[in-house]
């Protein structure tokens, strides 16, 4: 699958990323395929792109701000909100492109970016059909989850002293976003053939995760048709949390149950995963 490396920009930040295009002189369908918390497209974007691309569909993926071969600052930090209004100017930027049917734009997102593609096609109608990954619903319960009770105080503390010593002019500050032996790491280490991948993550990133709660746009999907792609066992964005989003979600729409766990969408389950979605933008993109 050949990949032409693009640039676009969103509110002064150059982001990058590689546009794929499928057989013949179109104009095609595009998907846009975002990643997760601190996932890079070098990572496995291109994977899921190419059973995309065969089908016949253009594929977009691009860098969130702060993240890989993007611009912005300060670096490995995730700001939900910033990445929501990025997606919006994507969806723009592809519209834009020659052989791209404008009016058939669908959206990729998984895990973090899984509740972008939620926010984004309850907000923007200019999407006609989404897939939403392993998604994160509510950034409040998922800090809960990661940040045992007992230790939360202490962390909230630290983002809290991170942030006066910003204000201070002092470097942001970090921790690890892959620890070893978790999920995360196993990911990673099977993964990043390139190298890129950078393991750490802002502080603020989550005091921002904490302010962002998808589920609560996904009412407002409908009509757009849902897909949810969800892992039995997950941990990382429990399963249950997910059932309970698509829920609330209006139809048309199905919801796929892969029996793994959250990063196996990105190993062995990839094709599985890949192929549900395919089907699903088949039937309405």
């Amino acid at each position: 699958m050949d990949r032409q490396e693009i640039f676009f920009e969103s509110e002064g930040t150059a982001l990058c990323g590689w546009l794929a295009r499928p057989e013949g002189d179109g104009p095609h369908p595009l998907i846009i395929l975002a990643h997760g918390l601190s996932g890079i497209i070098d990572l496995d974007l291109a994977e899921y792109a190419e059973h995309f691309v065969a089908a016949g569909y253009a594929c977009f993926a691009y860098d969130h701000r702060n993240w890989g071969r993007s611009a912005g600052w300060p670096r490995s930090e995730t700001d939900p909100w910033r990445q929501v209004g990025d997606m919006r100017e994507a969806i723009s930027f592809v519209r834009s492109l020659p052989g791209i049917d404008a009016e058939r734009i669908g959206l990729w997102g998984t895990s973090y970016a899984g509740g972008h593609v939620l926010t984004v096609s309850a907000l923007d109608r200019r999407v006609k059909c989404v897939v939403s990954q392993v998604p994160l619903t509510s950034g409040s319960r998922t800090f809960g989850t990661w940040v045992p009770a007992d230790k939360q105080q202490a962390f909230l503390a630290r983002i809290d002293a991170d942030r006066d010593a910003r204000r201070r002019g002092a470097m942001p500050g970090i921790t690890l976003a892959a620890t070893k032996g978790s999920e995360t790491a196993e990911w990673v280490a099977r993964k990043d053939s390139s190298g890129r991948y950078r393991n750490e993550l802002t502080l603020r990133s989550f005091d921002l995760l904490r302010s962002y709660e998808p589920m609560s746009f996904v009412p407002r999907i409908a009509p757009t048709p849902l897909m949810m792609i969800i892992a039995a066992r997950d941990t990382t964005t429990p399963t249950a949390w997910q059932e309970e989003t698509f829920a609330s979600g209006g139809g048309p729409k199905k919801l796929v149950s892969i029996d793994c766990r959250h990063y196996d969408v990105y190993m062995d389950q990839l094709d599985e995963a890949a192929q549900a979605a395919l089907a699903w933008y088949r039937a309405h993109l």
